[in-house]
Formats: structure tokens, C-alpha cells, sequence
């Protein structure tokens, strides 16, 4: 046991004697020692009950013969942090995270790990570091909000932020704004659509480091209470057996998540995620995998803010397993791995089935044959853009138009908010990457401006920030290399022609190779907007978006 090196033996009796001050007991330090990664706190709604959840898999923990050891995580709450700096900070989190945790378990020498994240960065943060230390770790996220409610239908986040668009066009009026401010995120949880938080939730289940259920069981629900004891009981099964986090996420089992992603429509941002797990685990991934996925998986579920379903739908549809279900029954998913329960997928979700067809449609039936998620290239994105497909109007699929060209996402929301954005505009943001930013912010606020606005069917927005899963339309992220990496869309200028093939994974900049060229010799980069403190550290030391916007290794730097 690892924890032999703090527990055990003459030599560490000064060590033993921390844990008595404590009040441990002697007891207690001859069982495996278990950390309890827990992200409570109160200023994140998809965590601020999960001290609840934290007690709850302590108890399944001690149940199967551990001592749960809590330490704490940080966590930025992504919808209080949009729209101005401190969305600089979320993305960056991610680093701070799967760092922090790997510190926390190595100079404490934990036998195993339950992670209990619930939002965007914080999930994939703490399996980052999992799969780096290769110690036996189960997730348990704290589950969904319910859907809220406005105007007589089920709404959640993404309604919120688009009832902002909508007020200011004049659509509708500031009691009913106030209206849907209050009725949009009625509990604790993360926000009840398909956006990020959710996403790698259910993606950890794909992955096999996460029990069933762990994406989609509501966070108000007992069966989440339950969930957390039994991810307690079942890290005590993987440290029994010595099932590492790498004996789960490998190259298989990271194939079966993209095929997931592509059934459920999920985040964009799960391929910056994605990367990032896989670069940790030591599997080679790139952006061409994820169209080989699209290509052969097709769209299952249209859940906000593709569609009206929401994630406690999906839970009573049957979940991830179902999905899972009706993926085998063409051999789009590996059914022999093993998994955080100790069983394999098949094991897993054998009787799974689809409960209700508004939520999940069988694989006979789909929306597309092909995926959420498809990976744009041209000469403005040489490296890679992403785009979430399932969220994009049919008629948005393919666009031509000029180019309205903002230096900041600050920039856009002014113009768009001023009404200065007609239909057919392409929206240009730069200088948002991860370098450029730094910490290449989500653009919920023009996306969402624009659907508020009625304008999400004709235009379109490109970045070489990102976006958040709760962004609908032709929200194309990731632009890589990014415009403070010397990329093209730092060359384009104020009604150039772009145009838009997601179909056929095109996105082109109607500019000669001869004019880039002309462009780039009068070229000077704006000198980045953060250089001091920990961001300042981190525009310097980031990778590029095609990487999963991580860190650079030793022999990068």
C-alpha cells in the first residue's frame, strides 16, 4: 500500500503522530487510506451540496473497510464567471486542479481516490491528474439541476442568458426577464442541459472511471446519496484488485467516450477535455479521430440547447447505459473493459434499454447519422476548429458572408448588443485563445445574444476562444493557431468573405495565399492584456487548442 510510507514502521511514528492529533485512531491507519477530492463550496450551484455528497461516499468508504481522508479542491463557477475577466480563470483552473490533487495524494501517500467534482473544469481537472499518478480513483460528480421553468416550459441556463438578447432586442420586457431570472435554475446541481459540466459527467461514465448513473441521477435525488456510497464502496473493490485509473482510460476505452460524445451531442469543450485526459494518460489522440467518430456514430439526443429535453430526462430514458445500449447493437462501443465497478461495460449496462424516445432516439432512428462534434480545417484554421454540429440550424450548416472582425469578446457583445450585427455576418473574435486571452474565455454572451435576438439561424461566430455547451447556432471554436500565435484569423480584416461547409468539415477565409501574405509583413500582434500573476504564468507556459489547451511538458518549455 502506498500509505505503508506514512503508516507504517519505526521510522514513522512522527508521521502516525500527525494523523493521532487529529484524532485518528490506530485502527483507522491500518485500513487503506482513501482521498476524498471534494470540490464543496459555496459560490458554485452544482457544488454547494456537495459536503452532502462528500459524506455520503466516506461512509460507503468506511463501509468497505477504508478511512476517507476529505481535502479540498478549488472550482470556478463558469455562468458566474462569463462576460467579463474571470472567465480568464476557468479554463486555467483545469491545470491548477489535476496539479493540486496530484500534490495533495503524493505528499500524503493516499491508496486510492474518489474524486466528487460536479462542473466544467473541475471533473476533467481532477481525472487529469488520476490518470497522471495512476492510482486506483472512482468519480462521483454531484448530479444535474432540475429544468426550470418560463413561460410554461422547461428552460434551463442557456434560456437565461438568451432572455438577456431578447430583452434587449425588445422582445420582451423586464418582468419578464425577471421572470426567468428566477425560474431558470429552480436547485442545486449543474445546469440541467447538455453543456459542459454534464457532459464530461456522462463521459466519465463512457470512460469506465465513473459508476452508472454518475452523469444523469439528479442532484436532489436520494439515488445520488446512494450513488456516493456505492463509488465509496466500489474504490475499496479497484484498491483490492490494484485497478489503476490507466487500467480504465486507455486508448479503448477514450474511443468509447467519443463515441458517446457524438450519440449524446455533448459540450465542445469535451475536446479540449478529452485531449487533455488522453495527453495524461499517455494515449496519442488528435482532432482527426473525432471526425473519424462523427463519421460512423449518429446523434441519439438533442438535449438543451440543441433541443427541450434536459438531463433529467435523459436520466429517465435510461441514461448513459442506454445510450451505451444502443450503440453496441452496431459495435460502435467496446464492450469488454473494465471499469470503475469492477465490471466490464457489457456487464454493466446489460438490460439497459431506451425508456422514452423523446429523450433518446434508437440507433434505427437518429437525429443524423452522424455525431454532435465535427472538426472544421482551412487556411483560417490550419490546426482545427470545432464546432457542435447537433446545436447548428440545418440551414446554418453551410453560410457564406463577411467578416465582422472584434479584437475581444468585450468588442462583439457591445456590437451585437448595439444592434450592429445584421443577418449573414460571420463574427470574428480573436485574441481569446488560450495564449491570447489568456485562458481562452467561453463566449456564452454573443451566442446567446445572438439566439435572444433571433439571429442564431443567420450568423455565424468563429473564435479562437470558446464556447460554452450551453451555445447553440454556428458557434465555431478552437480556431487554431490562434491569432496570438501568429494564426491567419489575425490576418483577417472587416468584411472578408468567410465561408462555412460543416458537412464537409470546411471553413475558408476567401482571401489569396498573395494577400495573407502582403497582410502578414504589416502584421503587429497587440501585446497580451494579462502578463502578471498566475495567468500571466500561463499564457507563456499553454499549449495549443489542438492539444487540448494543457500545459507544456519539461521538454517543451
Amino acid at each position: 500500500m502506498r500509505s505503508d510510507n506514512v503508516t507504517k514502521g519505526a521510522e514513522r511514528a512522527p508521521n502516525r503522530s500527525l494523523f493521532y492529533a487529529m484524532g485518528y485512531t490506530k485502527e483507522e491507519l491500518d485500513r487503506p487510506l482513501i482521498g476524498v477530492v471534494s470540490a464543496h463550496s459555496e459560490v458554485v450551484p452544482g457544488h454547494i451540496h456537495l459536503d452532502k455528497i462528500t459524506e455520503a461516499v466516506k461512509a460507503g468508504v468506511r463501509l468497505a473497510g477504508g478511512t476517507p481522508i476529505m481535502v479540498p479542491s478549488i472550482g470556478v463557477c463558469d455562468g458566474i464567471a462569463m462576460g467579463h475577466i474571470g472567465m480568464k480563470y476557468s479554463l486555467a483552473s483545469r491545470e491548477l486542479i489535476a496539479d493540486s490533487v496530484e500534490t495533495m495524494a503524493t505528499a500524503h501517500q493516499f491508496d486510492g481516490l474518489v474524486l466528487v467534482p460536479n462542473c466544467d473544469k473541475i471533473v476533467p481537472g481532477m481525472v487529469m491528474a488520476a490518470v497522471r499518478m495512476n492510482i486506483p480513483a472512482v468519480v462521483c460528480s454531484g448530479g444535474p439541476m432540475l429544468a426550470g421553468s418560463f413561460g410554461g416550459e422547461e428552460i434551463s441556463l442557456s434560456k437565461m442568458f438568451e432572455a438577456v438578447g431578447s430583452y434587449k432586442a425588445g422582445l420582451i420586457n423586464e418582468c419578464q426577464l425577471s421572470e426567468c431570472e428566477h425560474g431558470a435554475c429552480p436547485s442545486c446541481g449543474s445546469c440541467a442541459g447538455m453543456y459542459t459540466a454534464n457532459s464530461m459527467n456522462c463521459l466519465c461514465e463512457s470512460l469506465g472511471i465513473a459508476l452508472p448513473g454518475n452523469g444523469t441521477i439528479p442532484a436532489v435525488a436520494s439515488g445520488r446519496v446512494a450513488l456516493a456510497k456505492h463509488a465509496g464502496m466500489a474504490i475499496m473493490n479497484l484498491v483490492n484488485k490494484d485497478i489503476k485509473a490507466r487500467d480504465i482510460i486507455n486508448e479503448k476505452s477514450i474511443r468509447n467516450a467519443l463515441a458517446c460524445d457524438m450519440a449524446l451531442g455533448c459540450s465542445s469543450n469535451s475536446v479540449l477535455h478529452l485531449l487533455a485526459i488522453a495527453n495524461e494518460a499517455g494515449v496519442p489522440l488528435d482532432l482527426n479521430l473525432f471526425n473519424e467518430m462523427s463519421a460512423k456514430v449518429p446523434n441519439l439526443c438533442h438535449l438543451a440547447p440543441a433541443g427541450p429535453t434536459h438531463m433529467q430526462d435523459l436520466n429517465n430514458a435510461g441514461g448513459v447505459p442506454a445510450v451505451q445500449a444502443e450503440l453496441a447493437k452496431k459495435g460502435l462501443i467496446d464492450l469488454s473493459l473494465i471499469t470503475a465497478t469492477g465490471k466490464t461495460v457489457g456487464e454493466n449496462i446489460e438490460g439497459a434499454y431506451v425508456k422514452d424516445t423523446n429523450a433518446i432516439r434508437t440507433i434505427d432512428n437518429p437525429y443524423s447519422e452522424t455525431g454532435g462534434i465535427q472538426i472544421l480545417w482551412g487556411n483560417i484554421a490550419e490546426n482545427g476548429c470545432v464546432v457542435k454540429r447537433s446545436a447548428v440550424a440545418p440551414e446554418m450548416l453551410q453560410h457564406k458572408g463577411p467578416a465582422r472582425v472584434f479584437n475581444s469578446e468585450d468588442e462583439a457583445i457591445a456590437a451585437i448588443y448595439a444592434s450592429k450585427i445584421v443577418d449573414g455576418d460571420v463574427v470574428v473574435i480573436r485574441y481569446e485563445g488560450p495564449k491570447g486571452g489568456p485562458g481562452m474565455r467561453e463566449m456564452l454572451n454573443p451566442t446567446s445574444a445572438l439566439a435572444g435576438m433571433k439571429l442564431d439561424k443567420t450568423v455565424a461566430l468563429i473564435t479562437d476562444g470558446r464556447f460554452s455547451g450551453a451555445s447553440r447556432g454556428a458557434s465555431i471554436g478552437h480556431v487554431c493557431p490562434e491569432a496570438a500565435d501568429g494564426g491567419v484569423i489575425g490576418l483577417v480584416e472587416e468584411g472578408d468573405i468567410i465561408s462555412i461547409d460543416i458537412p464537409n468539415a470546411k471553413i475558408t477565409l476567401e482571401v489569396s495565399d498573395e494577400e495573407l501574405a502582403k497582410r502578414r509583413e504589416s502584421y503587429v500582434a497587440p501585446q497580451p492584456n494579462i502578463t502578471h500573476g498566475w495567468l500571466g504564468r500561463y499564457s507563456k507556459l499553454v499549449s495549443t487548442a489542438s492539444k487540448g489547451a494543457v500545459m507544456k511538458s519539461y521538454d517543451e518549455i
